[in-house]
C-alpha cells in the first residue's frame, strides 16, 4: 500500500509496538515496557494532530495540543482529551527515568509490574482514542 497517510503512519507504527509491551512485561523488563508506552502515546497522540491538519512540534509531550483541539476530534476522543493528556504527561515524565535512569534511580529496580501494566493500559486506551480518528486501509486494521 503506498498511499498512507502520515497519520495512518503513526497510528500503524504504535499498534504495531504495542504488541511488543507484553514481551516485555513478560521479561520483567518493567521500565522498558514504561519508556516503549511512552512511544507508543506520542506516536499516537502526534497521528491524531496530523490527522485533523495541525502539525505536531518536535516534543515527547502533545497531550496539550489534544485538549486545545478537542473539538476538531470525535465525541469519543472529546470526552476523553483530559485524561489523553494526563498519560501523555505522565509517561513523558517517566520517558528518561525508564531509559536511562539516575545515579539514585536503577530502572531495571525502580520499576514494578504496577507501573508497567499501568503505562500499557495507558498506551492501550490512547490507541483506541487514535483508532478512532484515523480510518485505516483494510489491510492494516
Amino acid at each position: 500500500m503506498k498511499n498512507l497517510t502520515l497519520a495512518q503512519s503513526y497510528l500503524i507504527k504504535a499498534k504495531t509496538r504495542l504488541k511488543v509491551l507484553s514481551v516485555l512485561y513478560d521479561e520483567n523488563a518493567f521500565s522498558d515496557v514504561v519508556r516503549e508506552a511512552q512511544e507508543i502515546v506520542e506516536l499516537a497522540l502526534k497521528g491524531m494532530l496530523r490527522q485533523i491538519g495541525v502539525e505536531p512540534p518536535k516534543v515527547h509531550d502533545v497531550g496539550d495540543l489534544i485538549v486545545e483541539y478537542s473539538d476538531m476530534f470525535p465525541e469519543s476522543v472529546r470526552k476523553d482529551a483530559h485524561t489523553l493528556k494526563e498519560i501523555s504527561h505522565w509517561l513523558r515524565k517517566e520517558r528518561e527515568f525508564a531509559f536511562y535512569g539516575e545515579v539514585d534511580l536503577i530502572p531495571t529496580l525502580e520499576y514494578t509490574p504496577e507501573d508497567a501494566r499501568k503505562a500499557m493500559d495507558d498506551a492501550e486506551t490512547v490507541v483506541r482514542a487514535a483508532e478512532s480518528c484515523i480510518p485505516l486501509p483494510e489491510t492494516f486494521r
